[in-house]
Formats: C-alpha cells, structure tokens, sequence
C-alpha cells in the first residue's frame, strides 16, 4: 500500500486530490496538511510514502518543506503538483529533492500514475517542464557538495553520517541527488565528474 499525504492550503484542492485516489485499491491518502510545516511534521510522524505538495503555502514553501524532508529522511518521495511551470519554480523544486513534478490540471488518471513511479523513485515531470530535468550546469546544494567532498576523502556512508549528524539514509538521499544531477552511475563516477567540472578542490 502507498501512504500518500496531501499538502496544499486549499480544502477544495485536497478534496479533489483524495476523490482521485479514491478507487485505487494501493494508494491510501494517510493524511492531509495545510502548510509547508505541518507537512513536513505528519510525512514524519504517519510513515507516509508520497508527499503531493503544493508550492506556494504559507508558513513554509514547497522548496522549504522538501528541503526539511530531505534533510530528515530519505524514503520519503515528493511529487510536486502546482499551477506553476515557469523554470523558476520548477528548477528549485527539482533541486531540493523532489522526485516528481505535475500540474494541477493533469489528469486524474495521469496524477495516480506519477504517484506509482515516484514511489519506485522514478522521476516524473509535466510535459512543460520536462526540458528542464537536466539543465546545463545544474548546481550542487552546499550540502551536497559537502557529502561529495567526504566521498572523494574516502569516507564511508556511516562516517559522514555521524560526521553531519544525520541518518545514513540521508547521506544515500544525498548521493541519488548528486548522481542524477552530475549524470553519474556511482561514488568514482561522480567524485570524477565533479574534479573534472572543478566542483572539488
């Protein structure tokens, strides 16, 4: 069964969110969130699997709420469901940790199943914002690049958990972000990469 956890500040939108779902004998909607923060504390606390998050809501934002879930756990999967296609929303959803990516116009059928494929951590993106999955350039967070610069120090997963204070879990969410978007397959490949496009001294 995929847990699913609603987060947007419009009952409407929530309403019409969990009717979609409603049928699907695998997906159960676990619970739902009104704000960034309130978001982040129930994915937490109900071991939800898919987080449909809005972008803009008060309190804490989209990005915000994804990059607080990615730095406190790991098997969590964020499927980002907005009216906004711009590159300057997509691009920071992306980079904070989010897996997928639909607009609220998508089709019922479409939205159960993007939140099937980001559950097997595969990435989904609207058509609109499908060119912008692997943006020239796309820039490491400071977190990643610290995670990469202990691998390439030839620290274990553990190590540099213990290191940062989080879970090894994080650190494995860490190194998927930096595979993705240095187009990596494993550690040498992306410490490699990253010597080769100056991004480690």
């Amino acid at each position: 069964m995929i847990r699913v956890l609603i987060v947007d500040d419009h009952p409407i939108v929530r309403d019409g969110l969990r009717g979609a779902f409603a049928e699907e004998p695998d997906i159960e909607v676990a619970g739902e969130a009104s704000n960034g923060r309130e978001g982040v504390e129930k994915a937490t606390r109900l071991g939800i699997d898919v987080v449909l998050m809005d972008l803009r809501m008060p309190e804490l934002d989209g990005v915000q709420a994804i990059t607080a879930l990615c730095e406190r756990s790991t098997a969590v999967r964020v499927l980002v469901l907005t009216t906004f296609d711009s590159e300057a929303d997509v691009l920071p959803a992306i980079e904070a940790g989010a897996t997928g990516y639909l607009l609220k116009d998508a089709p019922a059928e479409e939205l159960v199943r993007a939140v099937r494929a980001v559950h097997r951590g595969e990435s989904v993106l609207a058509p609109s914002a499908g060119q912008l999955r692997k943006p020239a350039g796309r820039g490491l967070s400071d977190r990643e690049l610290e995670v990469l610069q202990m691998v390439a120090d030839g620290m274990s997963n553990r190590a540099a958990a213990a290191r940062l204070f989080i879970s090894e879990a994080s650190i494995k969410t860490h190194l998927q972000h930096i595979y993705d978007k240095l187009g990596a397959r494993d550690r040498a490949a992306a410490v490699a990469e990253a010597y080769r496009r100056g991004l480690l001294s």
